[in-house]
């Protein structure tokens, strides 16, 4: 199956591809204080679901969403069109890495994307470049809650020098210059809900879908990642959004 695909039809139920429940999100974006018309990015940005939902808060803003996955950018359209903010959301299919920095955004979203930048650090620099002086930098990223387990290496196919805790992660943060002014940490309900709803909506597609030459394998995988995070890294596997600001 194509990995695309196989990610869109996985965040069917849970379109915010984080572990994060929908009221936090508000939250973070009501903590990030923009204007009304704030101009907004979302890199790496899926479905737009976060973008979608800042232009909710920011009723005279633009966003700009940038993503590789043609599927998550079709459904962010769609999306888009069914909540009236067509004319207010531009996607764009390309690398994150690539897209060019004016340093003019208000705010600037990067949430489970990290890896499209090489890590946490590299997103920092490179996301940071986007973000006017006075801007917001919202990042997601893991971090270990506890010192990882056997399990939870073997899972989610890691080393332990991958992450960090969360204290490290925080002071990574500010040597690149930016502090936090507010953070969510996810708690243990916002992981079932988004590890249950992806390996369901996988599931689903594949018992919904019995012909498809797909729905073994993905039978399967939803099988091995379910396992994954019940015997490896549940609670092990910690997730913070933080809003940060220049120092």
């Amino acid at each position: 199956m194509d990995r695309q695909r196989l990610s869109s039809i996985a965040h069917s139920h849970h379109p915010i591809a984080a572990p994060v429940f929908g009221v936090n999100v508000n939250r973070l974006l009501r903590r990030a204080g923009r204007q009304p018309a704030a101009r907004i990015l979302d890199l790496g940005c899926g479905e737009a679901a976060w973008a979608l939902r800042a232009l909710a808060h920011y009723p005279d803003g633009h966003a700009d969403g940038v993503d590789i996955c043609r599927h998550g950018l079709d459904r962010a359209e769609v999306t888009a069109a069914e909540r009236g903010l067509a004319d207010r959301l531009t996607l764009h299919e390309r690398d994150a890495r690539g897209y060019p920095p004016d340093g003019d955004y208000d705010l600037v979203l990067c949430v489970g994307a990290t890896h499209a930048f090489g890590g946490f650090a590299e997103t920092l620099d490179s996301a940071g470049r986007h973000v006017r002086p006075d801007g917001i930098l919202m990042v997601g990223e893991s971090f270990w809650q506890v010192p990882p387990t056997a399990g939870a290496l073997a899972a989610l196919q890691a080393k332990p020098a991958d992450l960090t805790d969360l204290a490290t992660l925080v002071d990574v943060a500010e040597r690149a210059g930016w502090t936090p002014v507010y953070a969510h940490v996810s708690d243990t309900a916002e992981w079932d809900n988004y590890e249950w709803s992806w390996t369901g909506s996988l599931t689903e597609w594949a018992l919904d879908n019995p012909g498809h030459p797909d729905a073994p394998g993905a039978l399967a995988l939803a099988r091995e990642h379910r396992e994954g995070w019940l015997r490896g890294y549940r609670n092990v596997l910690g997730f913070v959004t933080l809003v940060l600001r220049r120092t």
